[in-house]
């Protein structure tokens, strides 16, 4: 019988995990949010399957879109392939309870399979929009700098005016910011015009109006 050999010598410099940067604490945000909501229903759209979807697994069933495809049997996740930059009907029943994490930034871009369009993440925030039903919540988190570019093919990274007038045009009223800094750090409870990073993360809650 062959062993084979497999030194492994620098975990014992290592810390013991991770417990800063954009996904944690945005994952994190996100899901302390909607365990205190408890809506009935949450859709996501794009996050981190084994990061933000696993936490709220924990303690509630989700509904996933994506434009890539999902292989999955775990209890409580139910998966449907969907391009949210679509002009068509996506024919999903509005919810009081919508997620978005690290994922708007790539919408048209390609990175993903996605049809290029500059205007991607417009029009995926607008169909984001149409997912949220009168007087619910959408959470929403993307890269946020001072200086506003596109890294092709990668992402986007947004100035966070950008996002809270984009929303507003949809009728969503901002709730609460908070982000993630260049030392990857959480600032809570925030306000945009006061962000100083090169690439932080952004977290936004909005509420869809009541009317219309």
């Amino acid at each position: 019988m062959t062993r084979s050999v497999l030194p492994t010598l620098s975990d014992k410099y290592a810390e013991s995990g991770i417990a800063s940067g954009h996904y944690f604490h945005q994952d994190l945000w996100a899901a302390r949010l909607i365990h205190r909501h408890s809506p009935v229903r949450h859709i996501d759209v794009g996050s981190r399957i084994d990061g933000f979807v696993a936490h709220l697994l924990s303690f509630r069933e989700v509904e996933v879109l994506d434009i890539r495809v999902l292989a999955s049997k775990v209890a409580g996740l139910s998966f449907r392939q969907a391009n949210l930059m679509s002009d068509a009907p996506l024919n999903v029943e509005p919810s009081t309870s919508v997620s978005c994490l690290h994922a708007l930034e790539h919408f048209g871009l390609g990175r993903y399979g996605d049809p290029l369009d500059v205007h991607g993440w417009r029009k995926g925030l607008r169909n984001l929009a149409g997912l949220v039903s009168p007087g619910g919540l959408l959470y929403i988190g993307v890269p946020i700098g001072n200086f506003q570019c596109i890294e092709f093919n990668a992402q986007r990274i947004f100035a966070p005016q950008t996002i809270v007038d984009a929303a507003k045009e949809l009728g969503l009223t901002m709730l609460e910011f908070s982000y993630i800094d260049d030392e990857g750090d959480f600032i809570e409870n925030s306000q945009p015009q006061a962000v100083r990073c090169k690439y932080g993360c952004g977290c936004f809650v909005f509420a869809k109006s009541e009317i219309g």
